[in-house]
């Protein structure tokens, strides 16, 4: 019962994402815009992201591969995942699990910051999104099966 309620779950966030997407709407985005610019920063063996976003934007986050953990450091957010939708008030931070895509609500100006593994050091950012995350869920369950 719980796979066929997360697979409906997920429907709804991709469908909410076309959605979205498709409303034109500048307060709407997916990755690093003008908008909400993105600071990158590295550690060794880790990647941190932060974002600055303005009161009712929107973000559509990327499917990650890996567990991951994210800090609220200013703000407020509503964040739906299809695990459900959670309020979260700065500071605060949560360990997001394998497979985890977010729609995120600022309901205020708010700094959202990603702590992502990186063993390779890798500094490009378009080689670190193709190995953190995937374009889909289908995408992502490959990936699962071939992992094992």
């Amino acid at each position: 019962m719980k796979n066929t309620l997360v697979k409906l779950t997920r429907e709804k966030i991709e469908k909410l994402e076309n959605e979205l997407l498709n409303n034109n709407n500048p307060n709407i985005v997916k990755g690093n815009t003008e908008h909400f610019p993105l600071k990158h920063s590295f550690s060794e063996g880790v990647y941190i992201r932060e974002m600055l976003m303005k009161k009712d934007g929107v973000v559509i986050g990327k499917l990650h591969k890996y567990s991951h953990t994210w800090f609220l450091m200013q703000g407020e957010l509503i964040v739906a995942t299809d695990q459900g939708t959670n309020q979260y008030i700065a500071p605060c931070y949560v360990n997001a699990p394998a497979g985890a895509k977010r729609v995120i609500h600022a309901v205020q100006d708010s700094v959202f910051i990603n702590i992502h593994p990186n063993p390779e050091n890798i500094t490009d950012i378009e080689q670190l999104e193709n190995m953190l995350t995937c374009k889909s869920y289908n995408a992502y369950e490959k990936y699962k099966q071939l992992k094992q």
